[in-house]
């Protein structure tokens, strides 16, 4: 049976019927329309679905709504770019040209921004092996170079 939810996402606060087993993906895609986090294996394998949950990476496809609670807030890839289009993660990203097919691009920055946000003082190295998000297409040496470029260069901005 569905139920309301009050949920705060990229700033807003809103009120979704659900389905308590609804993953977050699925309410972010069909019901508010923010198509920049992606569907791909729908087990949280792949990390294309990507978003944080205060400030921390989480993959929304295995997130039920109803692990959500109320003063918790959702940011997705629409509210990074709009919030912070400056963010050392964005402007590395586009810089290089990261992106072949794009897919996977909003869950690799998600997860690299939220573990810049994070710990700003990690090192390349342990951003690298910490990525854990799938690239069909390949951009891997492209995604480690912005990595090298964002957490190498942090001190000279």
């Amino acid at each position: 049976m569905e139920k309301p939810f009050n949920i705060k996402v990229n700033g807003k606060m809103l009120k979704i019927k659900s389905l308590p087993s609804t993953p977050l993906l699925w309410i972010l895609r069909d019901e508010l329309k923010l198509t920049g986090t992606k569907f791909s294996c729908g087990q949280g394998l792949c990390g294309a679905c990507t978003i944080h949950i205060d400030q921390k990476a989480y993959r929304s496809c295995i997130f039920p709504i109803s692990a959500l609670k109320d003063d918790q807030e959702v940011k997705t890839i629409e509210g990074l770019s709009a919030k912070s289009p400056d963010h050392p993660v964005l402007k590395a990203w586009k810089g290089i040209h990261v992106p072949q097919c794009g897919y996977c691009q909003p869950g690799q920055i998600m997860k690299a921004s939220a573990m810049y946000d994070e710990d700003p003082s990690l090192s390349s190295e342990k951003a690298i092996k910490s990525m854990d998000i799938l690239c069909r297409c390949g951009s891997y040496p492209r995604i480690k170079q912005a990595l090298k470029q964002v957490f190498d260069t942090k001190d000279q901005a």
